[in-house]
């Protein structure tokens, strides 16, 4: 790296931390109510995206879904927003107080902020659900509440006998339309296989899971599963190239908060 663009960098550095101090200043000012809960590193991503002069829609979008992450309503969030508007408003050198003012955000600026929030806010209303309208399956939000029971089971029973019966489609193929309907059909194979009040969720757009207790039936009922989600699939030519169905055992981790982890983590 040559002298330039060193000091280009230390420059740039610099600036963004000084964007970032005046930033909280204002939005504590303004009446942030919970001082620790400010930082994020999404906040830094903002500082870097303006001081660099590029368009900070994307990380604005992804500081609102933070935000949303982190427990902080609508309105605080905007109310953030509206501190570092008023901070970049000023001119270059100003070190006076600013007032935020919500009306006074750019539409664009808005509008990144508070769709990233309003996403993570509507998947979290979709987790609340108990089932998928379309599939049937439970949702994510409730395999962690079952998740959670099972857990609490073992401690006071001194017995883990659970596993997770994983099904993963390769829809890389597909698109629209036929994804719903291969995932569909793979509900039903496992409404079928898995019929005895195991609990059988969608953890993913292309992955499906059954909680469900380890016993002597459980390879047929895997070898079974198999076979018939194959058979459903290849019924209907749109959605026949999601390829070969993977199907596997994932044993439970030693705790719920790393069976969370892994649940999220197979969701991706």
């Amino acid at each position: 790296m040559g002298v330039r663009e060193a000091v280009a960098r230390r420059s740039g550095a610099d600036g963004s931390r000084a964007l970032r101090s005046r930033w909280r200043n204002a939005t504590m000012a303004a009446g942030w109510a919970f001082p620790a809960d400010w930082p994020l590193a999404e906040v830094d991503d903002v500082c870097r995206a303006v001081v660099d002069g590029g368009d900070a829609g994307a990380e604005l979008y992804r500081l609102g879904g933070a935000r949303a992450e982190a427990g902080a309503g609508l309105a605080e969030t905007l109310l953030d927003l509206a501190a570092l508007h008023a901070v970049l408003a000023e001119p270059p050198g100003s070190t006076g107080i600013v007032s935020a003012s919500v009306d006074a955000i750019p539409a664009r600026m808005l509008r990144a902020t508070a769709l990233g929030w309003g996403d993570v806010m509507s998947k979290r209303a979709g987790d609340c659900a108990a089932d998928n309208p379309l599939t049937g399956l439970a949702t994510a939000g409730y395999l962690r509440t079952r998740l959670r029971e099972v857990y609490a089971e073992a401690r006071a029973t001194g017995r883990r006998d659970h596993v997770l019966v994983l099904v993963g489609l390769d829809l890389s193929r597909t698109s629209g339309w036929s994804r719903v309907v291969a995932m569909t059909l793979l509900a039903d194979a496992l409404k079928e296989v898995f019929d005895a009040g195991e609990t059988v969720a969608s953890v993913g757009p292309s992955v499906a899971c059954v909680l469900l207790r380890r016993d002597e039936r459980l390879v047929r009922a895997v070898a079974n599963l198999r076979v018939l989600t194959a058979d459903r699939l290849a019924v209907d030519p749109h959605v026949a190239p999601t390829g070969p169905v993977r199907v596997w055992l994932e044993e439970l981790p030693e705790t719920w908060a790393d069976a969370v982890a892994l649940i999220a983590g197979l969701g991706r």
